[in-house]
C-alpha cells in the first residue's frame, strides 16, 4: 500500500519511468525507440495516398488526425473529409461524423477515446504501439491506490490517460477546457485529485487557486523545453511572440506571451498582429500554422543547448509512428483495431461525455478562461 504521508499539495506521488533507448548521451527522434516508418519517396507517397483515398471511400471510413502527426497525413485527412485537430475536437468529430469506421492518426489514448464515444463504430490506429509518456506514466493500479487514499477529492484526469484511468475519474479534461472546468469545480468548493501532467496541473492550480493534489507525470516533448535557451532565442528575435503549451515547465510558461492548447495557439497566430512566433510545443503543429498564416515566421522553441538533455527534439516519437503505409495497411487488412471492455468503456464514457456537455453549455466561461491564457499578445 502507498503511505498516505507521501501525499501533499506540492509533493506528488512518485515518478514513473518507461522504456528509453539504450544509447549513450542525448537521444532524439532520429535514434528514438519508437518504430518510426521508413521515409517514402515522391512516387511511394502518391501510390499510398491514392490507395488510402480508395479504401476510405469503399469502407465508409474517415481519418481523424492530430496536429502533431506527419504533414502528409494531415493534408490527406482534410482532403478526404476528415479532420486535423486537438484531442477535444478529435473526440467530437469522431463521435458526430456519420462514417462507420474511424482511422485515428495520433496516439493510443486518442483511439481509445474515439472508441469510448463511438462503441458502434470500428476504430483503427495505424500502430497500436503509438503511446504517450503521460499515459504510460500513470498505471491504473497505482492510480487506484491514490484515489482510494483520497475519497474526499474529485478526480480530474487529463485526456492523455488510458481508458482504465478515465473509468476511475469523475471528469476528463483537455488543455482546451481544463482551466474552465477546474475553475468551476473550485467555485463549488471541490478539492481535486489531478493526473497525470504535473506542469499542466500546477499551471491550473496557479490560475484558479484550487486545492489540487498532483500526480507526478510529464510529456516527454514539453518537458524538454529549456528556459535558458528560450530566453536567449527571444533576445535574437525581440519582436517574436512566445506561444507555449501548458504542459511545459513553469519557467517556460513564465517566458511566454500566450499559454494555451494547440487549437488556441493556432487561433492566436491567425489573429495576432505579430509577424514572428516562437512555438513551444511539438513541431508537427507548424504545418497547420504555415498553411493558415503563410506570411508569418514560426520558430521552434529550443530543446537543445547548454542545459539540454534532449529526448524529443520537439517531436513526439510515438506521433511519428503514424505513416501513410501503415494507414493503408490498417484499411486493407483491418489491423490495429481498438477494443475496450464494456465495463471500462461505459464508466470512461461518463467522464468524457460530462466534459463535452460542459463545453457545450459553458461557452462564455470557456472564452473567459481562454483569455486568461493570454498575457501580452497583440491581436489584430
Amino acid at each position: 500500500m502507498i503511505n498516505p504521508t507521501l501525499f501533499s499539495m506540492n509533493s506528488p506521488l512518485k515518478s514513473y519511468e518507461f522504456l528509453l533507448p539504450t544509447v549513450s548521451g542525448p537521444t532524439c527522434i532520429a535514434n528514438a525507440w519508437a518504430k518510426i516508418p521508413t521515409a517514402l519517396n515522391h512516387f511511394e507517397k502518391s501510390a499510398y495516398t491514392e490507395k488510402v483515398r480508395a479504401h476510405l471511400q469503399q469502407r465508409d471510413a474517415v481519418i481523424v488526425a492530430h496536429y502533431y502527426v506527419d504533414s502528409d497525413i494531415q493534408d490527406l485527412a482534410l482532403e478526404t473529409g476528415g479532420c486535423v485537430a486537438d484531442s477535444l475536437e478529435m473526440a467530437r468529430f469522431g463521435r458526430d461524423h456519420p462514417a462507420q469506421e474511424l482511422i485515428v492518426a495520433g496516439v493510443r489514448f486518442m483511439g481509445e477515446t474515439a472508441k469510448i464515444l463511438s462503441p458502434q463504430k470500428r476504430v483503427y490506429m495505424p500502430d497500436l504501439e503509438a503511446n504517450c509518456s503521460l499515459d504510460l506514466g500513470c498505471p491504473i493500479a497505482d492510480f487506484n491506490q491514490l484515489c482510494e487514499a483520497h475519497p474526499e477529492r474529485t478526480i480530474v484526469v487529463y485526456a492523455n490517460t488510458s481508458a482504465a484511468v478515465k473509468a476511475r475519474a469523475d471528469w476528463m479534461v483537455t488543455s482546451s477546457c481544463a482551466l474552465a472546468i477546474v475553475h468551476q469545480l473550485h467555485q463549488e468548493g471541490k478539492k481535486i485529485l489531478w493526473a497525470p501532467d504535473r506542469h499542466l496541473g500546477r499551471y491550473i492550480q496557479d490560475q484558479t487557486g484550487a486545492d489540487m493534489l498532483l500526480w507526478d507525470g510529464a510529456c516527454i516533448v514539453h518537458d524538454e523545453f529549456k528556459a535558458l535557451e528560450l530566453d536567449a532565442l527571444r533576445k535574437k528575435h525581440p519582436f517574436a511572440q512566445v506561444l507555449a503549451h501548458p504542459e511545459s515547465p513553469a519557467d517556460i510558461v513564465a517566458l511566454a506571451d500566450m499559454v494555451g492548447s494547440t487549437a488556441a495557439m493556432i487561433k492566436t497566430v491567425t489573429q495576432s498582429s505579430a509577424k514572428e512566433f516562437i512555438i513551444a510545443t511539438d513541431q508537427g503543429i507548424l504545418h497547420q500554422m504555415r498553411q493558415l498564416a503563410p506570411n508569418k515566421v514560426f520558430i521552434p522553441a529550443p530543446t537543445s543547448g547548454q542545459s539540454a538533455t534532449c529526448k524529443s527534439c520537439a517531436n513526439c516519437p510515438w506521433m511519428a509512428m503514424n505513416g501513410l503505409a501503415n494507414i493503408c495497411n490498417c484499411l486493407e487488412n483491418q489491423s490495429g483495431e481498438i477494443f475496450i471492455e464494456e465495463s471500462i468503456r461505459s464508466k470512461a464514457h461518463f467522464c468524457i461525455d460530462r466534459m463535452l456537455t460542459f463545453t457545450q453549455n459553458h461557452s462564455e466561461l470557456l472564452a473567459q478562461t481562454q483569455h486568461g491564457f493570454v498575457k501580452n499578445i497583440g491581436a489584430a
